[in-house]
């Protein structure tokens, strides 16, 4: 639709997927894609649909269609791109929730979506640490009382994660951890890392067929706190179906950040002023979430600290 000269440009995309229903346009919710190519409708780079079905710029692919709730650092996606159009034109009509930061002008004909080389995603799962009595968590916070702020229920033994991320790596077909029929064979490397209470489990292949990364976690957070053995990972990765019953459903969508997609040749510049727009408009986030978060936790503390034996 814009007149003059235009280059292939790839741009990485972070946005909070909570408040999305999915990266991919849907005709009735609000979708990363249909903000996106929203914004390219006010600039005047594609033609305005009615509602999320605006038009797309010729050669436009995204890398992945993340699922509702889940975030991303370095979505990523390409199209013929006005050559004014830099990350920070870009976000003059995007919300803070959605913001790009840094650019690439790649060759004509780059598909995000075939030509990703490596796509990696991290999943910060909420695992305070297992003391070797299996009881109690190291990393509880203590208070005046003595009292730990224990949390069994969710803690984990690191070493049984590990080892159960260990027999993952490597390639498998993954048809027991997804909902997909094809695409199931990938080389995958997942490994976690500690960081206080969340275990940061990383997890880079090629490609991902659908929930494959939550299911994972799923299955190596019940190992890790001890309900299921590592026999269940084998089962998993077993020729043979699993049952229904005894199928692994996925983890929640809202701790799984697309981390990094990687193009064979392509280095991506920052936009400075872009990128610093996105960390103040991410730290914005970030706060008003630890507010609600320590609402929540003096309301558990305080209900936690009364008496109930009068």
């Amino acid at each position: 639709m814009t007149d003059g000269p235009t280059a292939t440009r790839a741009f990485r995309v972070a946005y909070d997927g909570r408040e999305y229903a999915g990266f991919q346009r849907q005709p009735h919710a609000t979708t990363v894609e249909g903000t996106l190519l929203r914004a390219l409708a006010e600039h005047g780079i594609v033609d305005r649909g009615d509602g999320p079905t605006h038009a797309t710029p010729p050669g436009y692919a995204a890398a992945g269609r993340t699922d509702a709730g889940v975030s991303a650092v370095a979505q990523t996606v390409a199209f013929a791109a006005p050559e004014w159009l830099t990350p920070r034109a870009f976000n003059g009509h995007l919300p803070g929730s959605v913001r790009v930061w840094a650019a690439a002008d790649v060759p004509d004909g780059l598909h995000a979506t075939h030509d990703a080389v490596r796509r990696t995603y991290r999943y910060h799962l909420y695992a305070p640490v297992r003391d070797a009595d299996g009881s109690r968590d190291r990393a509880g916070r203590g208070d005046s009382s003595g009292r730990r702020d224990a949390d069994p229920d969710h803690a984990v033994d690191d070493d049984r994660v590990r080892e159960a991320l260990a027999r993952l790596s490597g390639e498998h077909d993954f048809h027991n951890l997804t909902s997909d029929e094809t695409g199931t064979v990938r080389d995958l490397s997942a490994t976690a890392t500690r960081a206080g209470d969340l275990l940061v489990v990383e997890v880079s292949a090629d490609g991902f067929p659908r929930a494959l990364v939550r299911r994972l976690v799923a299955a190596v957070r019940a190992v890790g706190r001890g309900t299921a053995d590592h026999c269940l990972i084998d089962r998993l990765l077993d020729a043979e179906p699993v049952p229904g019953e005894l199928g692994i459903g996925p983890a929640p969508p809202e701790p799984l950040v697309l981390w990094d997609v990687a193009y064979e040749g392509v280095s991506f510049a920052v936009d400075g002023e872009a990128a610093e727009s996105a960390r103040v408009a991410f730290g914005e986030r970030y706060r008003d979430a630890r507010h609600a978060a320590a609402a929540t936790g003096a309301i558990r503390d305080r209900i936690a600290g009364t008496d109930t034996t009068g």
